[in-house]
């Protein structure tokens, strides 16, 4: 009977007692359950390998080094056929346009919040509206620097630096007051559109010539015909 229990044994009891398996070794000499064996080192960072311990470098501002490009240089990094000159020529006159869309299209952004009067509501979309189609050409021009191997303005203070466009006053204006200045700002900028995309036409940038015709000239051409139409000779009167 005795023999008979002990072949009927469960399973599990001998088991219970067998020597657990060495756990197996990684390439990187660390074992399988994540423990250090044969100098390897563990990663002690939330989420880290086990093996590399991967940590970010901060506040590297502070021993910042020499900038991967300074403002104002052009470099050869993509082969689109133009020279040195023409590139710094065009990067230049690309930048005051840059400078002078963001005037321009804050200006909206400012307006849009600040308009009041009879037309609020539909001044008040139009500037939004036209806001929109600013910064579209914002983003437009500034890749159109980055193609050509230069840096693109970004910063407030750089571009307040840099722009053409008189400084608007923090006041709040009058709806009149506020479409005079877009016109204004329109116009200048409209100006060196003109004078540039002739310049970009001589050297032979072609790229940076459509860019102002195509998108620039007539975008803006269409948001001075939309601010223009409120401006009337008729003035408002008040009903007895």
């Amino acid at each position: 009977m005795a023999s008979i229990a002990k072949a009927t044994a469960p399973k599990g009891a001998a088991l219970k007692n067998a020597p657990a398996p060495a756990a197996k070794k990684t390439a990187a000499g660390a074992s399988s359950n994540g423990k250090s064996i044969a100098g390897g080192n563990v990663g002690k960072g939330v989420g880290s390998n086990a093996v590399v311990d991967i940590q970010p470098r901060l506040n590297q501002q502070q021993h910042a080094p020499s900038p991967t490009q300074r403002y104002g240089t052009v470099s050869q990094r993509l082969p689109i056929g133009l020279e040195e000159a023409t590139r710094q020529e065009s990067v230049t006159m690309l930048n005051q346009l840059l400078a002078d869309t963001i005037t321009l299209r804050d200006m909206y952004k400012k307006h849009h919040w600040q308009v009041v009067g009879p037309t609020f509501y539909q001044l008040h979309l139009l500037f939004d509206k036209h806001y929109e189609e600013q910064a579209i050409l914002v983003d437009a021009i500034a890749e159109r620097i980055q193609i050509l191997g230069g840096v693109a303005v970004a910063m407030a203070h750089d571009v307040a630096e840099l722009s053409s466009i008189p400084r608007v006053p923090r006041d709040r204006e009058e709806a009149p007051v506020q479409v005079s200045r877009l016109l204004d700002g329109h116009r200048i900028l409209l100006e060196n559109c003109h004078d540039y995309a002739d310049k970009a036409d001589k050297s032979g940038d072609d790229g940076t010539n459509d860019l102002i015709v195509s998108q620039l000239i007539r975008t803006n051409e269409m948001q001075v015909w939309f601010v223009s139409e409120h401006v009337v000779d008729s003035p408002l009167i008040q009903a007895e």
